[in-house]
């Protein structure tokens, strides 16, 4: 009995270290994935594309959070699939057959938007298509999916997708309290006729802000998310540096010991 025991232990051992071996595997490789895509790389913050979109349709949530589910739809999509055909296609073609792709996949959405949120379709409108010309869907799929394996590409466009939508969402909220006083007004679109108590009047008997809403307020709103990001980015490394120079400092206080 003590012999068998002794025997399974090692072994229970040598599962777990492989588990563990294999989780932080995991997280070394898609970490860097989700850090590129909520905030490093982030379309908007850091590449400045997708502005069209962004700045005609976030002047409420409810419009910004379904442009943004459309564009993670096919990002996550378009990925997929240039990863799958990755070494299949020539690379003299592979622009054209990427661009297809993506084309493809907006089409698809497009329809489904069409079919099952018709008013969220009607407000979107021409944006949904548009969504081809995101210079951020056809850059992933050239840079990344199109070198690397499907789950990797599957997480990529995901965190592309949401990093682009948070800020989206972000900027329409802002805009929808100053503008309207409201959040998430007219949400019925999106989530059927009874999810209308799901708007939330921040600011009762408000007249409004009409500029918060206009275009113009679209380039303010972004410039004040676009400063406080590098703000933060600024304090960030400043705080990096001072900790260097304190460890260059520690270091050599205890050579001179």
């Amino acid at each position: 009995m003590s012999e068998s025991t002794s025997e399974t232990l090692p072994d229970t051992e040598a599962e777990s270290g492989a588990s563990t071996k294999v989780k932080s595997s995991f997280i070394e490789e898609y970490a860097p994935i989700a850090r590129d895509g909520l905030w490093n790389n982030n379309a908007v913050f850091a590449q400045m594309l997708g502005l069209c979109p962004l700045l005609a349709v976030s002047n409420t949530v409810i419009n910004a959070l379904g442009l943004g589910i459309a564009t993670i739809l096919v990002l996550i999509l378009s990925n997929m699939s240039v990863s799958l055909i990755r070494n299949i296609v020539r690379p003299e073609i592979r622009l054209p057959v990427f661009v297809l792709i993506i084309a493809s996949s907006v089409t698809a959405i497009e329809l489904v938007i069409h079919a099952w949120f018709h008013e969220l379709y009607l407000v979107l409108g021409i944006f949904i298509p548009l969504i081809v010309t995101n210079c951020a869907i056809i850059a992933r799929a050239e840079s990344f999916a199109s070198k690397n394996t499907l789950g990797k590409s599957f997480f990529d466009g995901l965190m592309m997708g949401l990093g682009f939508t948070l800020v989206l969402v972000t900027l329409g909220a802002l805009r929808e309290i100053l503008g309207m006083g409201t959040l998430l007004s007219n949400a019925h679109i999106m989530f059927g006729d009874g999810m209308q108590w799901l708007t939330i009047v921040v600011f009762p008997d408000y007249e409004g802000f009409l500029l918060a809403i206009l275009p113009p307020g679209a380039f303010m709103g972004l410039a004040v998310l676009l400063a406080a990001r590098n703000y933060l980015e600024k304090k960030q490394k400043d705080k990096k540096k001072q900790q260097k120079q304190l460890e260059k400092q520690t270091a050599e206080a205890v050579i001179q010991s």
